[in-house]
């Protein structure tokens, strides 16, 4: 597991919107170890003021259709121990053992915590042989009961409505002003015939529409550290604190990992 990359870290007591949007502001995003925690990083966000969907944006949303997001605040009511499962065996999967715990997943969806306030929850109508769904209920979703359109070809047939299912989940930071996109993870080995494709893109996507659709000033998708981190940048208004101030050069971001 590689250590996060940090310049500063301070405690803040103030949870105040106004607050948290200025140290956010300065580089500091909330960290999972403590209640109030910041760290300064390279972080990554979007002005939404600035923010279009792309073709490859569109491209994303196309290939996940029928993904469907709800934001529910903290603590979650729903936790269950297969949420907590889920999101240390992806953390696991991604940057190696010990990254996140269940207990911590848990702690952060069911505990008293002033910073990580809202749940993104990711549901799939896509019929994908389920555990526990019966195939009296696998029933396709016709043009009368869908508000999505004529749906990818390639995907498999929908599911009602009743039968969505859930198939992954950000912890995140929400104030007046901006989002932070923050902790997300997805099934990686679900009981289906295959792994929904660009899942994770598709998640990050609808939660930047989110924010825009809120009237949210930026959408903050956490540092840029490693090679696998460009796909932060799909995104048009980005910016990248590069210890002192904003910068929106990519060129110049790229070149320093």
């Amino acid at each position: 597991m590689s250590e996060y990359l940090k310049w500063k870290e301070e405690k803040i007591i103030d949870f105040s919107a106004a607050n948290i949007s200025s140290m956010y502001d300065r580089g500091f995003v909330c960290v999972r170890p403590e209640n109030g925690m910041m760290q300064q990083t390279r972080s990554i966000r979007i002005d939404l003021s600035k923010f279009e969907l792309s073709s490859e944006n569109k491209r994303i949303l196309r290939k996940t259709e029928g993904l469907e997001l709800k934001v529910h605040s903290l603590p979650y009511a729903k936790y269950s121990w297969e949420i907590g499962k889920m999101g240390k065996y992806f953390y696991e999967q991604k940057f190696g053992d010990g990254t996140f715990s269940a207990n911590k997943v848990k702690e952060l969806l069911t505990g008293k915590r002033d910073d990580f306030n809202r749940l993104f929850v990711y549901s799939s109508p896509y019929q994908r042989e389920l555990e526990g769904v019966e195939r009296s209920r696998e029933l396709p979703i016709t043009e009368q009961t869908t508000l999505r359109g004529a749906k990818d070809p390639s995907q498999p047939p929908l599911l009602r409505e009743e039968s969505f299912h859930q198939v992954g989940y950000c912890i995140a930071v929400e104030t007046t002003d901006i989002l932070h996109y923050s902790y997300p993870f997805y099934n990686l080995s679900p009981n289906t015939s295959e792994l929904i494709p660009n899942l994770g893109m598709g998640m990050m996507v609808r939660a930047v529409e989110y924010a825009k659709e809120q009237g949210k000033k930026y959408i903050y998708l956490g540092s840029f550290q490693r090679p696998g981190d460009v796909y932060k940048l799909q995104f048009s208004g980005m910016e990248w604190f590069d210890g002192k101030r904003w910068k929106e050069d990519e060129e110049e971001l790229k070149k320093i990992l």
